[in-house]
């Protein structure tokens, strides 16, 4: 049985404020920072002679991803944030004129911005609600892009279901995992996306620039590289006498890469992913919820009212509710000067309880809350 208690006292922050907001940021553990410590005195010690080996280690870092989403270590690139590897895919398809990109309603902006940038090559780009999307698919639909929970709703699309009828129509499918990865479970091998992406800084409690992407191996034949560097040749090791000429690339994710790595910051993120895989991603899962949901109980008993009472695909660590009469972030910045964080979006009060949190922090939450309204 998990000892919860030990689990929060690697996460320092935790004990000036009530935190309640790692959809905006996580928390990273002690065992992060040592490991970016322990990497800088190594370097000190070592005075860089060993870089090569550094290599070796974030292989080993896409082990432990691997792992975590039930993929295997060849699948994953490492990315410095969640734009850079949704690029990679846009930027890479060989877009027509009439082809159609769908999103679902109250998406992060870069499920927008990019796909509004290709309507000027004749793409057209579709946001909908969930029970109109199946209805805006139609057999010029290229693909569909969101993220594994709205970072503004917390709508958690039913990927079970959705995965496979997209595969069925030939319809890639990206999913943002930023949101929601670390807190809850995500089975690459059952749901079979052609890219799944992650900027660890939220759920992961990774430092930001520190991410990756899973990308499928079909996808990766037909997908061609558009960040290319001296590590973007086959031979790359080969560093005392590297090739000069048309590089011919890998077949593993690594091809889209390019250069040089963030060490320090990758060092960060598998610590984190290391202490979530020994805790047991089921176990946190569970307790994320089990939190989530003592926190709509407050939110419930405080007059907000709760997009999850009203629609189905709610059951979200991300929680959200609206209080009459009341300006969201005016509450949040109050909530704030009590040291308890939470955020505000697109009019939501947003609540992320993550795994460190415990029943103290909602007990100081719904107290300040009731000192507001």
């Amino acid at each position: 049985m998990t000892d919860w208690k030990a689990v929060r006292a690697q996460f320092p922050a935790l004990a000036n404020w009530t935190f309640l907001n790692s959809a905006t940021f996580g928390q990273m553990p002690r065992s992060g920072v040592e490991a970016v410590q322990k990497h800088f005195a190594r370097r000190d010690e070592l005075a860089c002679s060993d870089f090569m080996k550094w290599f070796d280690d974030a292989d080993g870092v896409r082990a432990s991803i691997a792992r975590l989403i039930h993929a295997a270590p060849t699948d994953i690139a490492f990315v410095p944030n969640a734009a850079t590897g949704l690029s990679l895919l846009l930027g890479g398809i060989d877009w027509k004129p009439g082809d159609r990109i769908v999103t679902l309603e109250n998406e992060f902006p870069h499920h927008y911005y990019y796909p509004s940038v290709l309507a000027n090559r004749g793409v057209e780009f579709v946001e909908t609600r969930w029970d109109g999307f199946y209805e805006a698919l139609t057999p010029r639909t290229r693909l569909v892009a969101f993220g594994m929970l709205s970072y503004s709703t917390g709508f958690r699309a039913p990927l079970a279901e959705l995965a496979p009828r997209l595969r069925e129509r030939g319809i890639l499918l990206c999913v943002d995992g930023t949101q929601g990865l670390g807190a809850l479970e995500f089975d690459a091998s059952k749901i079979r996306p052609d890219m799944f992406i992650c900027h660890g800084y939220q759920w992961l409690l990774a430092p930001n620039g520190a991410g990756f992407i899973y990308v499928d191996a079909d996808l990766r034949r037909r997908l061609k590289p558009n960040v290319i560097g001296w590590r973007s040749h086959k031979g790359w090791r080969g560093t005392d006498s590297l090739f000069n000429g048309m590089p011919e690339f890998q077949t593993e994710a690594e091809q889209y890469e390019g250069g040089m790595l963030s060490f320090a910051l990758l060092y960060a993120m598998q610590a984190s992913v290391e202490l979530m895989l020994e805790i047991v991603p089921a176990a946190i899962e569970k307790r994320v919820l089990q939190l989530a949901g003592a926190t709509r109980d407050i939110l419930r008993r405080a007059g907000g009212r709760l997009i999850f009472d009203e629609r189905p695909h709610y059951d979200s660590p991300i929680v959200t509710a609206r209080f009459e009469g009341r300006d969201s972030s005016e509450l949040a910045n109050d909530l704030r000067s009590r040291r308890v964080l939470v955020a505000a979006r697109c009019g939501n009060l947003r609540v992320s309880p993550h795994f460190y949190n415990d029943e103290a922090d909602l007990v100081c939450f719904e107290s300040a809350l009731k000192e507001l309204l």
